[in-house]
Formats: C-alpha cells, sequence, structure tokens
C-alpha cells in the first residue's frame, strides 16, 4: 500500500548521478492525486483550463483531473480505447484511439474530426503515441498491441507493418518514417527538434533509439541511446529544457517501477520510485514544472526543478 513520504527530501527520489540534484525540489513529494483506474496512459496537460487528461484504456475512458478542485471526471466515455494524446499548436487534443484504429483532433467546440485512420488502403493496427512538431505535423507510433485483445481496443486482423508516421494534416499527406523497429511506442523530440527519441518496446531488451531529424521530416542515422537491460521496461516518456529523457518505467521488477530519468548522452541519473509501473508522463502546471505521472491504477505528480520542453 502506499503512503507519501513524511519528511523531505522524499526518498521515492533517487540520486544517481550528482547531475540530478539542481532537478530535484527538496521539499517536494511524490503526492497520488487519483486511483482507481485500470490502465492509466496518456497523460496530457490543459494549462489554459488547469487540468489534467488521462487515458483509462481498458475501460475505454479519458478522465480528467481538475487542478483547483482536485477531482476526477470522465472527460470523454467511451472513448474508442484512447491511448496517447498530445496538445498541436492550436491547443486541440490530439489522440491515438485503439477501438477506431486511428489518429483524432478534438476540436475547440467539442467536434472529433478523423485525421488518420487508413495507409495506402489499409486500416492502421493500434495508433500508440503521439508527438506534435512546431511545425504542424503529427508523428505517430502505430503498432499491433490494441489488436491483440478485446482487453485494450478490439481484437482483429494486422493490415499493415508497425510503423512511425508523419502526417501533414493540411494536406493529408502520410509518410511510413520508420517500419522496423520491434514495438514501436512511446516517441518524443528533443529541444531544438533535430533529434527524435523512440521506445522500440519488443526489442530484447527494450531500447530507447534515437534518430537524426532533417528540415524535411525524415529519419536518418538511427542508433541506440539507452539499452534498458535485464528488467528495463520504458514506455512513454517527455524531454525536459535541457535535453534530458523522464521515462516512464517498470513491469515485472518492482525495484524499477517508477521513472527513469537520462541525460541527452543516454547515462541514467534519477529515477522517482513509484509503487507501480508508470507507462507514461507530463510536465504540467503553471509552470510546465510538475511531473503527472500516470501508473498502472494511479496517478501520481511531483514537482521538479525543470520545465517540459513542450
Amino acid at each position: 500500500m502506499w503512503s507519501p513520504a513524511t519528511f523531505y527530501p522524499d526518498p521515492a527520489v533517487h540520486i544517481l548521478e550528482p547531475s540530478f540534484l539542481k532537478y530535484r525540489v527538496t521539499l517536494a513529494a511524490v503526492e497520488r492525486l487519483a486511483t482507481g483506474l485500470r490502465w492509466a496512459e496518456g497523460p496530457v496537460w490543459f494549462g489554459d483550463a488547469r487540468h489534467l487528461l488521462v487515458s483509462d484504456i481498458p475501460n475505454n475512458r479519458i478522465l480528467k483531473w481538475d487542478e483547483e478542485t482536485g477531482l476526477l471526471s470522465n472527460f470523454r466515455r467511451p472513448s474508442n480505447f484512447a491511448n496517447g494524446n498530445t496538445r498541436d499548436g492550436e491547443g486541440r487534443l490530439v489522440t491515438c484511439e485503439h477501438g477506431g484504429r486511428r489518429v483524432t483532433r478534438t476540436e475547440h467546440g467539442g467536434r472529433i474530426t478523423v485525421l488518420m485512420d487508413r495507409f495506402e488502403g489499409r486500416r492502421l493496427n493500434s495508433p500508440n503515441d503521439v508527438v506534435v512538431k512546431s511545425d504542424g505535423s503529427i508523428w505517430f507510433t502505430d503498432p499491433p498491441f490494441g489488436l491483440l485483445s478485446d482487453y485494450e481496443g478490439e481484437r482483429a486482423a494486422q493490415e499493415l507493418p508497425e510503423s512511425v508516421y508523419r502526417l501533414d494534416p493540411a494536406t493529408g499527406r502520410a509518410t511510413v518514417l520508420e517500419d522496423s523497429v520491434p514495438g514501436p511506442n512511446g516517441l518524443a523530440f528533443s529541444p531544438d527538434e533535430k533529434t527524435l527519441y523512440l521506445v522500440a518496446s519488443r526489442a530484447n531488451p527494450r531500447e530507447i533509439l534515437a534518430y537524426d531529424v532533417a528540415d524535411a521530416g525524415t529519419l536518418s542515422n538511427r542508433r541506440v541511446l539507452i539499452d534498458a537491460g535485464p528488467g528495463g521496461t520504458p514506455d512513454g516518456f517527455r524531454v525536459d529544457e535541457d535535453g534530458n529523457l523522464w521515462c516512464g518505467w517498470g513491469m515485472g521488477t518492482p525495484e524499477l517501477d517508477g521513472v527513469m530519468v537520462f541525460d541527452p548522452a543516454g547515462t541514467p541519473i534519477g529515477r522517482i520510485a513509484l509503487p507501480e509501473r508508470c507507462a507514461n508522463l507530463c510536465f504540467g502546471g503553471l509552470n510546465r514544472n510538475r511531473l503527472f505521472m500516470a501508473a498502472s491504477q494511479s496517478i501520481y505528480s511531483l514537482y521538479v526543478n525543470t520545465r517540459g520542453c513542450r
């Protein structure tokens, strides 16, 4: 059973390298904001409304946690087994849907626009995680995880290779950026958007790959940035203003459950221990310095001394 720290600094925040000390807020502790979910994923912060959205995939809903009241409510149910979420440059919600096998955008008035559900005439698999580049292009992963059972989607045959796509919403043109990564999962850009990071969640051991990003939106120079090693299970992640990777971690190895933090060179510098596997996270709050962690059945937060780069 989880209980909050009763003293500072919170022992759940582990300093693996001296460089992580500056990111720890000494008088801040891990907080559990809500529990009772089945599988928490895809957190995204809405600063203009002061709320957090989190997907609860098996329960087929997106939940809203209100910062002012601390209340948790349904934002969308059913959600088409929504997984990853982000916001575009106009502040609109962009969502990966397992059930719909599509990527959607929620317009300011609430209408849902289907951005992509097919490629070359075949249905997508189960879009997983998504990021929006500053030029408006939408980059997302499409592994088959939501097709494997009726728990996180609807069991069905896979029609396309598992891939990473780039979609230009203005033209509707989609391109395959990568189709040889086993289990493409979480993805994020470096602060200058010159590097794309991608989790290979079916590699053995799991890996976080890095690619050079050209101005034309193509990838090159694939390399392994982080070898997760035995028991390492990176999933979703975000990058802070200094280029550090804050990665959801865990499953099967309780002593690793929580968040791992790596510097831009891939060196582990810090860890946030949680009693549950963390699948994904995001930065939010007034100054984007509050880390929100979607961890299995619960949502946690921690104030840190850095800001999310987007």
